[in-house]
């Protein structure tokens, strides 16, 4: 079983009861295939850089995962058929990718990057 990291965007005008019920659908189809979530990151609401679908912004939503490595491709095509993701990747991870999502956050990674001092 390997580890893979799916980032998503998701319609923008969705609401966290939305959001939960593709997460539950994920974790369903993960699930039904031996396959399980380690981690969720929702970053939220933001930006696009061009447009998608007809949309300039999206919400992101990160996810670790484990699955069988024949079933990514049925993975990407239930990513594909649902009507709330705008854009997907899916990535497969090594151990020290994993183990480095693990000890920081998508919230950490932030914080740091604020606390550390200028460069003159």
């Amino acid at each position: 079983m390997r580890s893979y990291q799916s980032v998503l965007i998701l319609k923008p005008d969705l609401d966290e009861a939305q959001v939960d019920q593709v997460l539950e659908k994920i974790t369903e189809f993960l699930s039904k295939n031996n396959g399980s979530i380690i981690k969720v990151e929702k970053w939220g609401k933001k930006r696009l850089a061009y447009r998608v679908k007809k949309s300039r912004f999206g919400y992101y939503l990160n996810i670790y995962h484990t699955c069988e490595s024949l079933k990514v491709s049925a993975l990407e095509a239930d990513y594909k058929l649902y009507d709330l993701i705008l854009k997907f990747l899916v990535i497969r991870l090594d151990d020290k990718d994993l183990e480095l999502a693990m000890k920081r956050g998508y919230e950490d990674g932030v914080e740091e990057e604020k606390k550390k001092p200028a460069k003159n």
